[in-house]
């Protein structure tokens, strides 16, 4: 296979989410020669850009996404070292978590694959996160974002419960807080004071991108 093939068929096999395919395509690209930074940009990220398009126009659901996100996944495996040798810089730092008391994990996981599949360094606390938790890993990994995840009506008070913890830190003009979740809203969201609210994993990923310019462009007047 030619490596114009090679990148074809990444594409085509994550869009479709082809988990074994993707990783045979990968494993051979790198026995032929082909970059990993190549196979990110020119493939994988597109791949999961149109993903993200069809789900915004209605023709794939969130069963499309998560496999075509796994096929991803499967490949930042092999990928993620590789590019941490080239010296790949990373678009930005993301912190994510569940809230305490809540512990799904679904949407959250799809969000962190699109991110890390975007190219940014993903650090996911897991679920039912305490606003401590949250503050501790701010400190140590000084993200561009955090991300705050509710599924529960019950614990969305939990947004402004992190935020006011990272108030009382210090740290809350240092990260951006975005938050999401199946009953959020853009409404609720302003009224907590968080600075970004996405109702899907491909909208949260352009809005990231979008935060972290803004900000870097804000700093650099």
């Amino acid at each position: 296979m030619t490596h114009e093939e090679i990148l074809q068929g990444l594409y085509d096999h994550t869009l479709i989410g082809n988990a074994p395919e993707v990783k045979d395509l990968v494993n051979q690209g790198l026995a032929d020669g082909l970059g990993p930074e190549s196979m990110l940009y020119d493939a994988l990220i597109p791949s999961l850009e149109e993903v993200g398009a069809r789900f915004e126009r209605g023709d794939y659901f969130v069963p499309e996404m998560l496999i075509a996100a796994r096929a991803m996944q499967g490949a930042l495996d092999i990928l993620r070292p590789l590019l941490a040798e080239t010296g790949a810089k990373p678009i930005g730092t993301y912190v994510m978590g569940t809230v305490k008391g809540d512990v799904h994990d679904i949407g959250k996981n799809l969000v962190n694959i699109m991110l890390e599949g975007a190219g940014f360094t993903v650090y996911d606390l897991g679920v039912n996160v305490a606003p401590e938790k949250f503050v501790e890993m701010i400190n140590e990994h000084q993200p561009d974002i955090v991300g705050f995840s509710a599924f529960l009506t019950t614990t969305m008070p939990m947004f402004k419960a992190n935020i006011n913890a990272l108030q009382k830190a210090g740290i809350r003009d240092a990260v951006i807080v975005m938050v999401g979740g199946a009953p959020v809203t853009q409404e609720y969201a302003d009224a907590v004071g968080a600075d970004g609210y996405a109702a899907d994993a491909s909208t949260a990923v352009r809005l990231a991108k979008d935060l972290i310019e803004k900000r870097r462009s804000a700093v650099a007047v």
